[in-house]
């Protein structure tokens, strides 16, 4: 069997991290079944209305949990009955009483927070999740928002290069609302920071999509900021934050936090104006966005240029964890490539 190489590791996203899963509000009374990492999940709230994250699967017999109920605050098996703790300890064998699986460890808990009005997850160990600090617009009362999400098909690392493409803006977007405004061509530049670089245009700012912070936190994300015209409402620049989670290895599910800095009435006049004027025009843009991507080919194909400087970083950044990963668990692997 030949070594797993960095471009292996990274394919459907690398562990030891925190993923975005879905929208919180997504989950109500029923379990839902989700797919994120490859790993079939499992999320559900117990009568404390609390969200827990499992591993998709009863310990009896193999059969989906999401396709269950909550009863008594616990995750209960369609199949046979049986209740399983937030904790995965298997608290009830309703059909024997007293069954010797009563209380054994039998479902796989991911921890997770709810930031932002989304789950997220950490992939590792679930007794040693990791730190994570996810952007600071979530519990910043001065930003209102919207999340905008969907499953693409294709590697979730084109959706990344994507965001950290702000060029594209102008050719691509040419005609949106936007992002019709500003210079067709310049150069790019990358600035480091703390937790990763910014890719922005030399020759303009704020005329356009002109460019992208990457960070990593504990979880990859970015951040930009896009011009709005006036009649757009108040509030300024219309920022959006984004996450990107693997589904597999050919599909992923893309997360867009879109959000101004608005309070009082003109939070009440933008959010009226998002949902009746400004949505249908956003999702417009993504699909866009997704057409081109789940059209592209694998990266071996590519022949890049200047304005490509971010995506080649971000490249860079990724390849290294992969291959800091794979030191850690297969040395000798490594050693090999």
């Amino acid at each position: 069997m030949s070594a797993q190489t960095a471009e292996d590791a990274l394919k459907v996203g690398l562990p030891n991290q925190w993923y975005a899963l879905l929208p919180a509000n997504w989950v109500k009374d029923a379990p839902v079944g989700i797919t994120r990492l490859g790993q079939r999940l499992v999320l559900w709230r117990d009568d404390k209305d609390q969200i827990h994250v499992q591993y998709d699967r009863c310990p009896h017999r193999g059969a989906a949990l999401s396709q269950g109920h909550v009863i008594d605050g616990m995750v209960t098996c369609p199949y046979h009955g049986i209740q399983i703790t937030c904790e995965g300890i298997i608290d009830s064998v309703p059909a024997y009483p007293g069954c010797q699986l009563e209380g054994m460890k039998g479902v796989r808990t991911y921890p997770s927070v709810v930031k932002g009005g989304c789950v997220f997850a950490w992939f590792g160990d679930e007794d040693a999740p990791g730190e994570v600090e996810l952007p600071e617009e979530f519990d910043d009362p001065a930003w209102s928002y919207f999340i905008c999400t969907g499953p693409w098909v294709g590697s979730h690392l084109h959706a990344m290069d994507n965001l950290l493409d702000p060029m594209h803006g102008s050719y691509l977007h040419a005609e949106s609302y936007t992002l019709a405004y500003g210079k067709a061509q310049d150069e790019m530049e990358i600035e480091k920071t703390d937790d990763g670089f910014i890719v922005k245009r030399k020759g303009q700012i704020g005329e356009n999509f002109d460019w992208t912070e990457y960070s990593y936190t504990g979880a990859d994300w970015v951040r930009l900021d896009l011009p709005y015209p006036n009649g757009a409402g108040p509030g300024g620049m219309f920022r959006i934050i984004g996450f990107v989670t693997p589904i597999d290895e050919n599909s992923h599910q893309v997360f867009f936090w879109r959000m101004r800095q608005v309070e009082g009435w003109e939070r009440d006049l933008w959010r009226f104006m998002y949902k009746s004027r400004l949505e249908e025009r956003h999702w417009n843009v993504l699909e866009q966005d997704r057409v081109v991507i789940e059209q592209m080919e694998q990266p071996e194909s590519e022949m890049l240029y200047q304005h490509d400087i971010g995506v080649t970083q971000l490249r860079r950044v990724l390849q290294k964890r992969a291959r800091d990963h794979l030191k850690s668990t297969t040395p000798a692997a490594v050693a090999a490539e």
